[in-house]
């Protein structure tokens, strides 16, 4: 698929998933806009990316405002948020106004700009969920005064603000729920299971679990939800889908098989439960499978080995 002449502007674009974003749509000729204010983004992912020369980068809070754009603009990604749990006690306001008042400017840009816009929703609109997998349909079990709840409410908000843009005005909206996503480019001291059982692994120390590790999480590699997003963009369908991987896996098993994949000497220690962690967390893929035939296609060994060799280049 050609995108040239295309314009896409993604708001996030120093961070993990969205710079690999960004990178998808060079490669398919597209113009690439990007927007970070780097408070978790990575400036060298904008120095890679500016290698190219259809991109082109804006620094900017886009709950601040939204610089001047004076090209046309095609697609835009609502990508800005932060999303790693240590974020969510460090930088909690930030986060409720990217998802809020910045979810409503990239939705007004597009509105003036007659773009389509895609939101960047996540699994944790589903909190510890009751329905296992889940589905679209399933509506949550969220605490709404937790220690997670400025990032599941103020996406919960976001989904409701970018239908409230589909009813209201007719925008064309695309909504996307990710799921635990790992590989290439993660901040390294992100909290997330995946780099944290690395980096340990890596130096040989214990591999630290939360509870008895029977929580289960389903992992998906950066490439393979990249493209389950661009399916969502193109399709014809403004309700939410499930982007992920539907590999189930305890988090006890997640670090065992690191263990192996890197041929690391750690163990494993146990430390208590975080209040509010979601003991199970498995996408129902059905919608998008009916959808696009979407099939992830990057195993987890795989996936462990290429995110392994990029937190030791660092």
């Amino acid at each position: 698929m050609s995108l040239e002449e295309k314009t896409i502007l993604v708001a996030g674009a120093a961070g993990f998933v969205p710079s690999h974003l960004s990178q998808h749509y060079l490669d398919l000729g597209a113009k690439v806009i990007g927007l970070d204010n780097f408070i978790t983004g990575s400036p060298q992912n904008i120095e890679k990316l500016s290698k190219n020369s259809n991109f082109k980068f804006l620094e900017c809070n886009i709950y601040e405002g939204l610089p001047t754009l004076t090209e046309n603009i095609d697609y835009v990604f609502s990508l800005a948020s932060p999303a790693s749990p240590i974020d969510f006690s460090e930088i909690p306001l930030e986060i409720m106004r990217v998802n809020s008042e910045g979810t409503l400017n990239l939705l007004n840009l597009s509105k003036e700009k007659g773009a389509r816009f895609l939101e960047a929703s996540t699994s944790e609109v589903y909190g510890d969920p009751q329905e296992h997998p889940q589905k679209e349909t399933y509506l949550g079990h969220v605490n709404p005064i937790g220690p997670r709840s400025c990032y599941d409410e103020s996406k919960r908000f976001a989904e409701a603000l970018t239908m409230s843009f589909y009813r209201k005005f007719n925008l064309e909206t695309r909504i996307v729920r990710i799921f635990n996503t790992y590989g290439p480019g993660m901040r390294p001291n992100d909290g997330r299971v995946i780099p944290n059982f690395i980096n340990q692994a890596l130096k040989g120390e214990d591999l630290t679990v939360y509870g008895d590790g029977s929580q289960t999480r389903s992992f998906c590699f950066v490439t393979d939800l990249v493209e389950a997003i661009h399916l969502v963009m193109f399709g014809d369908d403004p309700t939410p889908f499930n982007c992920g991987n539907p590999n189930e896996v305890t988090i006890l098993e997640c670090a065992e098989q690191i263990i192996k994949v890197l041929n690391s000497s750690s163990k494993i220690s146990f430390r208590e439960l975080p209040e509010d962690d979601p003991k199970k967390r498995k996408p129902d893929l059905t919608k998008l499978k009916k959808m696009s035939g979407y099939a992830p296609k990057v195993s987890f060994e795989d996936g462990i080995n290429k995110t392994a060799e990029f937190f030791k280049k660092i």
